[in-house]
């Protein structure tokens, strides 16, 4: 459980001031990334949303009534799909439905005035399809939106998709009680112990079968392995789990999205072994990270060695959550070429719980391995109140018994206010492997507690920063 900003707060002064800083002034340092297709311009060459033929396959005309649309989306999906492509229209009002799989070339759009209310029976969501949980490979419940090996596949409109997570449904199986668990009620901890297990082991896939009589929440939205995808516009809210997770996919775009999601490991966006993805003119309101990239945790992500690659956020809004853009903690399979652009986050002093943990947190421990190569964060305004705006550890909820640990390197923050911080960055690497090329440039940091932390790093930058005491 996160502590409430009020608590940290409490820690009181004790801030610093940089020595030699001066106003601002420094021009900021370039770009880094790969040499050839990897650089910011040649990942937005790439990434293009998918276009849809203008033809409209309406719910309705397939048999989708409200109190339940199931078997009528499906219908419809599977008629614009066969036609050649087109929008799979629903209209406004409230549609109770099951799962939704997607085929290529289809668009589910929902006009303004709609909302997709999905089902809160686990049944709904079986048979078990492959998947990870929490980065581990595993067959298990199908996400609430779900697409696997298609092309050319879009979620749209002004509409609203609505997981029905809460105390009372889902949420209550992370087992704790601040998400209405209590004693004689099901959790996922037996579930999760035995699926670490099986990958620790490398136990063959086709042997974790999970899904009905067990208990891991399934995601949301989650294309795998799934080539040109756009979600745009729609609100998503209240999901199990994870809330947008493409999974192996390439050429993602999510754009104009609104993530409400304040239950448990309630993600807002988690590319994982994605290629070339954008994420664009989002807001996010979670508990927990607004954006997290990932590529597969421990055993499983080593051996599969899909990195994600290519990743671009701008212009986003951050309303609370872990951190605004986080790396890991599964990050096995490497991560790198992440483009961070104008991200803003509102201040917002009447809610107590309104608060941005990090804005840029580097997360892993010695049981991952992996890499994180050529991260760069650049114009970030905030002014909520923040716990670390940037933290690089290597001893994510507690570390644990290996020396796997990840090559960190080349992470750069360039021209970032941040108004109220408890410590403006903290750096600490392990003795036998060190983060390396750690720089925070031209920025101003207000109102900071503590003074900062740098352990086992190499080559770390502080140049022309602004650090004021609370």
């Amino acid at each position: 459980m996160h502590p409430t900003r009020r608590q940290l707060l409490r820690l009181g002064a004790g801030g610093f001031v940089a020595a030699g800083i001066g106003l601002l002034e420094l021009p900021a340092i370039a770009s880094g990334g790969a040499a050839g297709g990897w650089g910011e311009g040649a990942v937005r060459g790439r990434v293009r949303a998918p276009r849809f033929r203008d033809e409209r396959f309406v719910i309705t005309a397939y048999g989708a009534t409200p109190e339940d649309a199931t078997a009528g989306i499906a219908a419809a999906i599977s008629a614009c799909h066969r036609a050649g492509g087109g929008h799979v229209v629903v209209p406004a009002g409230v549609w109770y439905t099951g799962a939704i799989n997607l085929l290529s070339n289809v668009d589910l759009h929902l006009e303004e005035g709609a909302t997709l209310r999905f089902s809160t029976d686990p049944a709904a969501y079986l048979p078990v399809v492959r998947t990870r949980w929490q980065s581990v490979e595993v067959y298990n419940y199908s996400s609430l939106i779900r697409a696997e090996g298609q092309t050319n596949i879009g979620i749209t409109g002004k509409g609203v998709l609505d997981g029905a997570g809460d105390n009372e449904h889902w949420w209550y199986l992370i087992g704790s009680g601040q998400y209405g668990w209590h004693t004689g009620l099901p959790n996922q901890r037996a579930d999760w112990a035995e699926l670490e297990r099986m990958n620790n082991e490398q136990v063959p896939l086709e042997q974790r079968v999970f899904g009905a009589g067990h208990y891991l929440r399934p995601s949301f939205i989650q294309p795998f392995r799934c080539t040109n995808v756009l979600i745009e516009g729609v609100t998503v809210k209240d999901s199990p789990m994870w809330t947008i997770h493409p999974l192996e996919c390439r050429n993602v775009t999510v754009q104009g999205v609104t993530v409400r999601n304040l239950g448990p490991n309630g993600d807002g966006c988690d590319p994982e072994s994605c290629t070339d993805v954008l994420i664009r003119d989002c807001v996010f309101e979670t508990h927990d990270d607004c954006i997290a990239i990932k590529s597969g945790r421990d055993a499983d992500g080593r051996r599969l060695g899909l990195p994600s690659r290519g990743i671009i956020v701008e212009d986003c809004t951050f309303i609370s959550g872990g951190a605004a853009v986080a790396v890991g903690s599964e990050l096995s399979g490497g991560v790198e070429d992440v483009y961070v652009r104008r991200l803003h986050a509102p201040a917002d002093p009447a809610a107590e719980e309104a608060y941005l943990q990090w804005l840029l947190c580097v997360k892993s421990t010695s049981t991952r391995g992996g890499y994180v190569h050529n991260v760069d964060v650049r114009d970030v305004d905030s002014r909520a109140w923040m716990y670390r705006p940037v933290e690089i550890t290597f001893s994510y909820q507690g570390g644990g018994d290996q020396l796997l640990y990840p090559d960190v390197r080349d992470i750069r923050c360039d021209r970032v206010r941040v108004a109220r911080a408890e410590r403006v960055y903290r750096v600490v690497g392990a003795e036998t492997q060190h983060i390396r090329a750690v720089s925070i440039t031209n920025s101003r940091f207000d109102q900071v507690a503590a003074d900062a932390v740098v352990q086992y790093a190499d080559d770390v930058t502080i140049r022309n920063v602004r650090i004021g005491t609370s």
